[in-house]
């Protein structure tokens, strides 16, 4: 092989490499491309998951609000009711009373 040969052999190489890398590189951006509909799908479904959230965060404060009414009519009832205990417990005691003065003075 004289020097002519090895020099078309070599260029003949390096632009079979050069195609192959180029066609390699052509293929990957081919199936890694962002197509345009993904993006709008990406923009669609952050947007939802955007009011999701919203939304979320406006039932946990509707419940905490409602948990806090709860909790104040439960003590006010709790309070009613030792109000109401504390009367029938003196009434019991009035009723009491007064049977032992019947008992006592009939």
């Amino acid at each position: 092989m004289n020097r002519t040969e090895f020099i078309l052999t070599t260029a003949i190489i390096l632009f079979v490499a050069f195609a192959m890398g180029w066609f390699a590189n052509w293929l990957m951006h081919r199936f890694t491309r962002v197509r345009q509909s993904d993006v709008a799908d990406l923009d669609r479904m952050s947007q939802e998951l955007h009011e999701a959230e919203e939304t979320r965060d406006q039932a946990i404060t509707y419940l905490q609000q409602r948990e806090a009414e709860l909790t104040n009519q439960l003590s006010q009832t709790e309070a009613e009711l030792r109000a109401a205990m504390d009367g029938l417990r003196e009434a019991r005691h009035e009723a009491e009373e007064l049977r032992n003065q019947l008992h006592g003075a009939g």
